[in-house]
């Protein structure tokens, strides 16, 4: 198993669901540092089927536990209520909420780019997170993968860079 490294940042990111039924999608939750090496190391995935003040208390649970610097959660499903009800559980925790502009596929090639260049790492094992990494299809119909989507947030958080290079990268090609 790997052991974590010193981190520059550790962020705790949400991919929210806003009901908890049978049939409800899992809010991911996923806890990410990056290394001085400039690597990315996924902590904890707490990801599961919650309602929106407990997956707020999971999260400031992982925020507390891997002493993280900041809460991303992505607003294009339910807005303002991350922020909502993550401030009602711990008032002052620092919080960025992201919105989604192009598709998942898209969102998370620059994160599979790192895993194939070894710049990724899992701290344990994570077998749902792992699972939805090695199946997902990204084919219309499948279930939304949201271990990954929190995942993303949390390496585009910490490598902001690479996100804007593949934006401009993205913007270049639809020129040609």
């Amino acid at each position: 198993m790997l052991e974590a490294p010193i981190f520059k940042r550790i962020v705790i990111d949400i991919d929210p669901a806003v009901k908890a039924t049978d049939t409800s999608d899992e809010t991911g939750i996923v806890a990410v540092g990056l290394g001085f090496n400039d690597h990315v190391y996924i902590l904890e995935d707490a990801s599961g089927v919650y309602k929106p003040a407990d997956w707020c208390i999971q999260a400031v649970m992982l925020y507390n536990k891997w002493k993280a610097d900041r809460v991303v959660g992505e607003v294009n499903n339910g807005g303002d209520l991350i922020e909502t009800v993550l401030r009602t559980v711990a008032k002052n925790i620092p919080y960025t909420g992201v919105h989604a502009t192009r598709n998942k596929l898209t969102r998370a090639e620059p994160v599979a780019a790192l895993y194939e260049q070894g710049k990724a790492h899992h701290v344990g094992r994570f077998v749902e997170l792992e699972y939805e990494q090695t199946t997902w299809a990204a084919k219309k119909g499948d279930k939304s993968p949201n271990r990954i989507d929190a995942l993303v947030w949390g390496v585009a958080e910490l490598l902001p860079d690479m996100a804007k290079k593949k934006t401009n990268l993205n913007a270049l090609s639809s020129i040609r």
